[in-house]
């Protein structure tokens, strides 16, 4: 038989329950947006950006600027779309999304996206609502080089075959250059040569 001392233990758990934040609840349901992306002319478009950026609760303009760093490509918001010069492979963008909502988003001690950045200072903050925990977050601010000095044409490089493209080239970075090199695997050291360069990307061969 319940004693008065369980029953309002019950009913002090039932309470607490229901105000517990809902965020909380909506952790587990968590997803990030598959990037809808679509070639169209020299240009990658990813059509559902907008809803990408909402589901992380940061702003578009943040979130656009992290992955023109980090690609080494220019664009240009289009309303909820976002359009990338020249070519980039889906796997690269699923990537860099990932990263920035570990950087950007995610809480280091509760692992709940329930988070917001403050500026304290010249420091970005990354406050979360949850458990309260705050930590800085690291900008990486992309390195200025000389036009033409990463890649050319005709020249070899060692480079790390990062990702395999839609055609099963596989894809290198070396500065703002995106270079594809045909018959590579993901994971490999490869020794390529130049055979074009095309704005921000780059076609080569492997050599021996």
């Amino acid at each position: 038989m319940a004693t008065d001392e369980s029953l309002d233990y019950e009913a002090l758990l039932d309470r607490a329950k229901k105000d517990l934040p809902q965020t909380l609840e909506a952790h587990d349901r968590f997803q990030v947006p598959e990037p809808d992306v679509m070639i169209e002319g020299k240009t990658t478009v990813i059509r559902n950006f907008g809803a990408i950026a909402e589901s992380l609760r940061r702003e578009p303009d943040h979130l656009y600027g992290y992955l023109l760093r980090e690609l080494g490509t220019a664009g240009n918001l289009d309303g909820q779309r976002v359009v990338f010069k020249g070519k980039v492979a889906t796997a690269q963008i699923v990537d860099r999304i990932k990263s920035y909502v570990d950087e950007y988003v995610l809480c280091s001690e509760c692992d709940r996206p329930d988070t917001k950045i403050v500026k304290d200072g010249r420091v970005l903050i990354l406050t979360c609502e949850t458990c309260g925990a705050h930590r800085p977050v690291h900008v990486r601010k992309q390195v200025k080089q000389e036009e033409g000095k990463d890649i050319e044409a005709g020249k070899t490089y060692d480079l790390m075959i990062e990702d395999i493209g839609k055609k099963g080239d596989g894809i290198a970075r070396k500065g703002k250059y995106i270079i594809y090199i045909p018959g590579s695997a993901k994971g490999t050291q490869v020794k390529v040569k130049i055979d074009k360069v095309s704005g921000s990307m780059a076609f080569g061969t492997r050599v021996a």
